[in-house]
C-alpha cells in the first residue's frame, strides 16, 4: 500500500488492519470512535445539534469490540508506548492500561444515560517518556481552541488541537514517530506538526483522508514560516 508522503507524515489511506503491520513508531495518540451510535440516534452524545454519523461503519459497541480493540492492541505492538481517548461508556473493553488519566472539559459535556458528561477517560500503556524529574500531570483540564473551532464540520467527532497537541506531548519527546490509526480529519498530524514529532496516520474514509492531507501540509508550511 503506497502512502502519501508529506515532509515528516507518513498517511495511509486504508483499514488501519491492513497497514498496522507494515509500520512502526515510538508512541500511539489515537481518538478512536467510542461505540456510541454517533449521529445515528437521539441520546447520549448523538443528541448534539446536527451530529453526523461516521459514513464507512455504524458506530456500535460491537464495532469497537469486534474491529477498534484489535485494531488497538496490534497498534501497541508497534509502539513503545501509547495515550488513547476511548470515550467512556465503551472503556473498560480496551485492554488493562498502565496508567489512568481524565481530559476534564466541562465546557465541552455532552449527555450520558446518567446526566452530562464533564471528563472523559485517558488510557495509557508503557512508560511514561518523561518520568522522574520531567514528569508533568497525567490529566488535562479543557485545553480546548477558540470558540467554534471544533465544530468545523470536517469530521463527526474532532478533537481540539490544543488538547490533541497535549497528548502529543505527553506521550512523546521531540523528534520521535507518533502513530493514529484512527486518523480522522489529521488533527494528530497537525499537533505533531507543531510539536516537533513525525507521524504516521492512517484513515479508512477517503473523504477525511483527503482532508487530514490538506491541513497536515498546512500545518507543515506554517511552522516552515514561523519555526
Amino acid at each position: 500500500m503506497k502512502p502519501v508522503i508529506i515532509g515528516n507524515a507518513t498517511l495511509y489511506c486504508g483499514d488501519c488492519r491492513d497497514v498496522l503491520p507494515l509500520v512502526t513508531a515510538d508512541a500511539l495518540c489515537t481518538d478512536p470512535p467510542y461505540g456510541v451510535m454517533l449521529g445515528e440516534i437521539v441520546n447520549g452524545q448523538a443528541l448534539e445539534k446536527e451530529q453526523q454519523p461516521y459514513t464507512m461503519f455504524s458506530d456500535t459497541p460491537e464495532y469497537i469490540k469486534d474491529v477498534v480493540i484489535p485494531s488497538v492492541v496490534l497498534a501497541l505492538q508497534r509502539c513503545k508506548r501509547g495515550i488513547i481517548t476511548p470515550g467512556n461508556r465503551n472503556a473498560f473493553m480496551y485492554p488493562q492500561p498502565n496508567d489512568i488519566g481524565v481530559w476534564y472539559n466541562p465546557a465541552g459535556s455532552g449527555r450520558g444515560r446518567w446526566g452530562f458528561i464533564l471528563a472523559h477517560m485517558i488510557l495509557y500503556y508503557g512508560k511514561d517518556p518523561k518520568a522522574g524529574r520531567n514528569a508533568t500531570a497525567s490529566s488535562a483540564w479543557a485545553l480546548n481552541d477558540a470558540v467554534g473551532a471544533i465544530k468545523n464540520k470536517l469530521h463527526p467527532c474532532p478533537k481540539p488541537e490544543k488538547f490533541t497537541t497535549w497528548m502529543v506531548d505527553k506521550v512523546s519527546i521531540i523528534g520521535e514517530t507518533v502513530l493514529d490509526p484512527f486518523m480522522g480529519s489529521g488533527t494528530c498530524g497537525v499537533a505533531c506538526a507543531a510539536a516537533g514529532r513525525n507521524f504516521v496516520g492512517i484513515e479508512l474514509e477517503p473523504k477525511y483522508f483527503d482532508i487530514a492531507c490538506k491541513r497536515i501540509e498546512q500545518a507543515q508550511a506554517q511552522q516552515r514560516m514561523f519555526p
